[in-house]
Formats: structure tokens, C-alpha cells, sequence
């Protein structure tokens, strides 16, 4: 083994977590933030990469239960965290509501920041199973999506949430 072998391998941390509901331990260079430690170190690649300032929302993942932005949190951050991306939502073949109801609704256009928007919801939705379309609308104001114009987010959302609850709308 070289040197440098040995240097590289000294800078890395090592880390445990929950992805997806699975224990997960990890090791990588401790300025990787969350955003890059779940697309390059465990190839879950549905959590986008935008603007990497925490101003477009596509990187939106949940954090023990909380939406928040992975490009601003650094991994070493989420030590013994329960962190879900929107690969964790589906169940075999079987979409999640969320997921469902943007296919259904139009919430979806060019797709970049829907993961973002989805796992929102989600933690919104987690938390209060009946949002009025503004609170929605507050909730997903971190989210910036060019092509929908919001309102089928809105829809989509408002959808899943009266699914949820296990009502039709």
C-alpha cells in the first residue's frame, strides 16, 4: 500500500444512518455533503442536483421526519438520522399516493424538481394530514418549479392528502 493510499483512506469518516428505512453505514470525505453522499457514495440519484445554494428546492429529502435541503446539510451531519428520498416512497411497483397523484394531475412537467416537491409534501402531509391549498402552497414555497405554474402541485397534493386519509376526491 502506497502513502497516499493510506493519507486518502485516513480522510475519510465513516457514517451510520437510515436510507429508506435501511441501516446504512457509509465512508467518505467528511466535506461531502448529504446531497452528495446519497447520488455519488449510494447512487440514489431521484434526490436532484440544483443550484447547490439551497434556493431551488430540488434536493429536498426528509431528515428524521423534516423536509430539508441536502445540498446545505453535510453528511457527517446525519449520523444515526432516519433519512428518506424519494426512492424510499414506492413499494415495489405500487406508487405512493404523493407519486400517483402528480402522475395523475399534471404535477409533473419536465420532472427536475418533483422529488424535491414530493418529499415536501410528504413531511407536510406526515405531520398535517389535512393542509388547506395554502398551507400547501406555504409549504412548497421552497420549491422552485418552472414549468407548472404550481397549480397542479397544489392539486396533486390537495389529491394525495384526501387519499391519505382514505377519502376519494
Amino acid at each position: 500500500m502506497s502513502g497516499t493510499a493510506r493519507i486518502e483512506r485516513r480522510r475519510n469518516v465513516q457514517l451510520r444512518l437510515g436510507v429508506n428505512g435501511e441501516d446504512t453505514e457509509v465512508s467518505f470525505a467528511p466535506y461531502k455533503t448529504l446531497l452528495e453522499l446519497l447520488r455519488e457514495d449510494l447512487g440514489l440519484t431521484g434526490t436532484k442536483h440544483g443550484c447547490e445554494l439551497g434556493e431551488c428546492g430540488a434536493c429536498a429529502v426528509l431528515i428524521d421526519g423534516e423536509p430539508q435541503l441536502a445540498c446545505l446539510k453535510l453528511a457527517i451531519e446525519c449520523e444515526g438520522c432516519s433519512v428518506e428520498t424519494i426512492e424510499g416512497l414506492a413499494r415495489g411497483k405500487e406508487l405512493h399516493p404523493l407519486q400517483a397523484a402528480f402522475a395523475d394531475h399534471g404535477g409533473s412537467q419536465c420532472g427536475y424538481c418533483t422529488p424535491g416537491v414530493i418529499m415536501t409534501a410528504k413531511g407536510l402531509l406526515d405531520h398535517e394530514p389535512e393542509p388547506s391549498r395554502e398551507r400547501i402552497r406555504e409549504a412548497t414555497a421552497g420549491i422552485l418549479c418552472r414549468c407548472t405554474g404550481y397549480q397542479q402541485i397544489v392539486d396533486a397534493i390537495e389529491h394525495a392528502a384526501a387519499e391519505l386519509r382514505g377519502e376519494r376526491k
